[in-house]
């Protein structure tokens, strides 16, 4: 992932932003020292940014579509009311142990309810509504699960989708799948007259969308 902002920026940022807890700043040495493509960790002040807008929502339920190890699901769980629950699915089986380890650090385990599998296949099995969603899983699929879950999402919910910008490739003449697919869910979230919806430059670019009443 090539970030938007010059590195200085970036560390500027994290410098002038509240620091993440002890297990999650653990969870991100663990990530980045054992587990493959670590920039898709969310980070510190992409962590806080979920944190913040789960806290300001007050969700009883969210669902998180791309687990990874777990950092971004923990950070949203913070924002729930009490009894509330978080959702979260992966298609990768062997980080499952890493992730239920930090959620137990965290005291978030009841919380919890984790999915190893297709998307695509257990996004159907799943009862809404959930107040919020986060899209952070294989791009190519964007399109797909913001069609399985819009209609799980109540009027007045909320569905966020991380790297939308794509390292800036969305502006340029990039033709590759991932790309093609980003610029295409862009496009159905921009068309779909069911949602408001602002895409922000946060890290690799966040699309925030608001269900209409």
């Amino acid at each position: 992932m090539t970030y938007i902002l010059p590195p200085s920026l970036d560390a500027y940022i994290e410098q002038h932003s509240s620091k993440p807890d002890e297990h999650l700043q653990q969870l991100d040495r663990e990530t980045h020292l054992k587990v493959l493509q670590p920039r898709m960790l969310s980070g510190a002040v992409q962590g806080k940014f979920l944190e913040f807008i789960s806290t300001m929502i007050r969700p009883k339920r969210i669902l998180e579509i791309g687990t990874y190890t777990g950092y971004s699901g923990i950070c949203m769980a913070k924002g729930l009311v009490e009894g509330g629950t978080i959702t979260t699915i992966d298609i990768n089986e062997e980080l499952s142990s890493m992730v239920r380890r930090y959620v137990d650090a965290a005291g978030l385990t009841e919380k919890f309810d984790i999915r190893t599998g297709d998307a695509t296949r257990i996004i159907p099995e799943l009862s809404g509504p959930f107040d919020l969603v986060f899209i952070d899983a294989d791009k190519r699929n964007y399109s797909r699960y913001y069609e399985l879950v819009i209609d799980k999402v109540p009027a007045g919910g909320w569905i966020l989708a991380d790297n939308v910008l794509w390292s800036g490739k969305v502006v340029e003449e990039a033709t590759d799948k991932d790309t093609t697919a980003i610029r295409a869910f862009n496009e159905l979230v921009q068309a779909d007259e069911r949602v408001e919806n602002v895409l922000l430059s946060v890290r690799d670019g966040i699309m925030i969308v608001r269900k209409n009443g």
